[in-house]
C-alpha cells in the first residue's frame, strides 16, 4: 500500500460551472438514440434492471463489431451517405485508407466497463513480473499505475527531440528482455500518431510469444487504426473507448478487438478476477451509439475541425504546438511557466490540465471544446 501511486484524474470542481477541458470528454451530446434507448429502457423495461445483466454482452459485442466494419476503425474520415446529422438513417462508408480487410467477428471484441477496465485485465493476463515492461517515457499515465499495482518492472524508453516514440530503442529493449510493448496511438498527451505501416514494422520486429497492446483511445479523430494489421499478427492487442469519440465518458464502457484466441484468455481471467459484467443500460446505449455511427462521424470531424482552427490560432499567437490527430493539443509559450498559466486560465473559469511530470512541466493539454467554448478559451490565452 505505501508503493502505490494512484492515478490522478482531471479536475472535477464543484464550487463554480468551470468549462472543463482538461478530461478529454467530447464536449457533444450522445446520440438522440442513445437518450431514447435509455428512456424507453427505464419506462418500459423497468424489471431488467432488477435482473442480472448478460454477462457475455453478446448484442454490444455484435454492435461494436458491425460499427468497425462499417468506419474501418476511424470516424474522422469515415464517409457518410445520405444522412442527417441526428438520425440513423446515415450511411456510412470506411475511407479507402481505412477499410479492413476482413470481417472484424463478435469473438473478436471483449467488451468492460471503460478501457480502463480493460487496461488492468490485460496487465493482469499477459504481463508479468520477471521482464521490464516496454512503453514511452510519456504515454497514458495510468499505465505506471498498473504496472506498480501489479508489480510489474517497467522500461521507460525517453521520447525522441520531437516527440515521437523511439521505436528503434523499444524494440530493442523489448527483444533483449523478451518483453510485451504498449503504448497510445495517438500517444497522450502529446497527441502524436504513428502510421499503421510504422506500426507494422514495430510489431514484425517484437518478440512473437509477447502480447503487444496499442491503446487506440483517440484513434477516431484522425489517426490510423490497427485493426486491419490483426489479419498478420496473433500477439496484437488493441483496446479502444466509448469515452472520447463515442460521446460517453459517463457511461464507462471500452473494448478490445484481438484475435480470438487472446480475447478468450482475456475473458477467462476477466471471469476470474472480477465476473461483473456491463450494467444492462449501458449495454442496450452502447448498442444505440453504434447503431448511430453517422452522427458521431459528423461529432469526431466537428472535434477535428475545431482543433485544427485552436492549432492555427496558437501557432499565430506565439504558442508552440505540436500536430494532433486527438481531441486535445499539447502546446506551451517561451518564458511562461505551465503552471502559472494554468492557473490564470482557471481564474478566468476554463480548466485545462497540467502535469507537474518532469519534461513536460511547461506543456498544457488542452481538450477540444465546442465553438463557444474555444472561442472563449481564445479570448483568455489571447490577453494572458
Amino acid at each position: 500500500m505505501k508503493n502505490l501511486h494512484p492515478y490522478v484524474p482531471g479536475e472535477q470542481p464543484k464550487e463554480r460551472p468551470y468549462i472543463k477541458l482538461n478530461a478529454n470528454e467530447n464536449p457533444y451530446l450522445p446520440s438522440p438514440l442513445v437518450t431514447k434507448a435509455v428512456a424507453r429502457l427505464a419506462k418500459k423495461q423497468a424489471q431488467k434492471m432488477a435482473l442480472y445483466p448478460d454477462p457475455d454482452s453478446l448484442e454490444l459485442k455484435k454492435a461494436i463489431a458491425d460499427m468497425l466494419n462499417k468506419t474501418g476503425g476511424v470516424l474522422a474520415r469515415a464517409n457518410l451517405k445520405g444522412g442527417k446529422k441526428n438520425g440513423s438513417a446515415s450511411k456510412v462508408f470506411a475511407s479507402d485508407s481505412d477499410k479492413i480487410p476482413f470481417i472484424v467477428t463478435p469473438q473478436m471484441i471483449y467488451a468492460g466497463n471503460g478501457s480502463d477496465e480493460v487496461l488492468s485485465f490485460i496487465f493482469y493476463a499477459f504481463f508479468d513480473g520477471d521482464r521490464e515492461l516496454v512503453l514511452p517515457e510519456h504515454t497514458y499515465s495510468f499505465y505506471p499505475v498498473y504496472a506498480g499495482f501489479y508489480e510489474i518492472a517497467m522500461d521507460k524508453v525517453p521520447l525522441k527531440d520531437d516527440w515521437t516514440l523511439d521505436k528503434e530503442k523499444m524494440i530493442l529493449d523489448a527483444n533483449k528482455r523478451n518483453s510485451s510493448i504498449i503504448f497510445a496511438n495517438p500517444n497522450a498527451p502529446t497527441s502524436l500518431g504513428m502510421t499503421r505501416e510504422e506500426i507494422k514494422e514495430m510489431i514484425k520486429s517484437a518478440p512473437k510469444n509477447r502480447v503487444f497492446v496499442v491503446d487506440e483511445a483517440y484513434v477516431d479523430f484522425g489517426g490510423e487504426s490497427c485493426i486491419p494489421l490483426l489479419a498478420d499478427f496473433k500477439n496484437l492487442l488493441i483496446v479502444r473507448t466509448f469515452s472520447k469519440s463515442l460521446c460517453a465518458a459517463g457511461m464507462r464502457l471500452g473494448y478490445a478487438v484481438a484475435n480470438p484466441a487472446l480475447i478468450e484468455q482475456l475473458t477467462t481471467v476477466k471471469n476470474s478476477v472480477n465476473h461483473f459484467p456491463i450494467d444492462f443500460i449501458a449495454q442496450q446505449a452502447g448498442i444505440a451509439a453504434c447503431n448511430d455511427a453517422g452522427y458521431y462521424v459528423e461529432c469526431a470531424r466537428s472535434v477535428a475541425f475545431e482543433r485544427d482552427e485552436f492549432i492555427d490560432f496558437l501557432r499565430n499567437n506565439g504558442w508552440q504546438v505540436l500536430d494532433s490527430q486527438t481531441n486535445f493539443v499539447f502546446c506551451k509559450k517561451d518564458g511562461r511557466s505551465g503552471e502559472e498559466t494554468y492557473k490564470k486560465i482557471k481564474d478566468e473559469g476554463i480548466l485545462v490540465r497540467h502535469f507537474n511530470t518532469p519534461g513536460i512541466e511547461d506543456y498544457l493539454r488542452i481538450t477540444i471544446g465546442t465553438k463557444v467554448q474555444m472561442d472563449k478559451l481564445k479570448t483568455v490565452m489571447k490577453n494572458l
